[in-house]
């Protein structure tokens, strides 16, 4: 199938605890239908002038393009971060199936 409607959210939490706190509040708003947790990802990054790393956790969310600023607007309030990551690639397609269960999962979600 293909869509232009579906996004993949990244976003990296400092740990665990904060990143199921956001993969909550996130399913609970009906902004995503779907959240994953990736544990113990090594960054490394420019961070005030200098590299820096640490480990987070990384949260992929599946939702709509119509979410995003939502989404956006309620990981920044609710992030630990200054500078929380939020960037998202749009799907090209996927399975059917798939496609068509992030669309009645978020049934009942304001998309305006």
């Amino acid at each position: 199938m293909k869509s232009t409607e579906h996004v993949l959210v990244f976003v990296t939490a400092p740990d665990l605890k904060t990143a199921r706190r956001l993969a909550k509040a996130a399913l609970e708003a009906r902004l995503v239908a779907c959240a994953n947790l990736l544990p113990k990802v090594e960054s490394h990054y420019w961070w005030h002038g200098k590299v820096e790393s640490s480990t987070e956790i990384l949260i992929l969310y599946k939702t709509k393009a119509a979410n995003l600023a939502r989404l956006e607007k309620l990981i920044v309030s609710n992030h630990p971060y200054d500078t929380p990551e939020f960037v998202f690639v749009q799907l090209s397609g996927g399975n059917d199936r798939y496609l068509a269960w992030i669309n009645e999962s978020l049934q009942g979600a304001n998309l305006a």
